[in-house]
């Protein structure tokens, strides 16, 4: 089948709603196939003091007209320019729209305009349609030695950079 545009628009996290909308969307798909952790649970309850009073972003796609949130990526900042892309999700009923694509492309342009020099993300080998999107997007895969963090989740057995 093939993919169509997304016609969603992507904006900065805003309010509460859409701090409420990011967790959801979060927790649907990490309690789906992994465990939430301690450390999910962190960014997904505290958003503003966690990604964007640090510097970061949580970026969401909503549907035009009614502002539904559909989709949602995080750009978490580290010291000397470094931004993680994190929680990235689409609602199950939204899939194959293009809508991570879309995100992908946002949160890559808005950690330039936040001055990042490096973008990393992590992620599991289970998630082969993410790991495809991100590939097209211009991720490659490094090692754990690679990243700018020791502590890193256990889970993501797929580290890439943006190259």
């Amino acid at each position: 089948m093939p993919y169509t545009s997304a016609p969603t628009v992507v904006s900065s996290i805003a309010s509460s709603s859409d701090a409420e909308a990011f967790r959801a969307l979060n927790e649907e798909w990490i309690a789906r196939l992994f465990t939430l952790q301690e450390q999910d649970r962190a960014v997904l309850d505290d958003p503003f003091g966690r990604i964007v009073g640090p510097g970061g972003d949580v970026l969401l796609a909503r549907e035009p007209g009614r502002g539904t949130v559909v989709g949602c990526v995080a750009l978490i900042s580290y010291p000397q320019a470094v931004f993680e892309l994190a929680k990235m999700a689409v609602a199950p009923a939204a899939q194959r729209r293009g809508i991570g694509r879309q995100l992908i492309a946002a949160a890559i342009d808005r950690a330039r305009a936040l001055g990042g020099a490096r973008l990393f993300l992590g992620t599991n080998s289970k998630l082969a349609a993410a790991i495809h999107l991100y590939e097209e997007a211009g991720f490659a895969r490094i090692t754990r030695d690679r990243l700018p963090v020791s502590d890193y989740y256990a889970r993501a057995d797929t580290l890439m950079e943006l190259t």
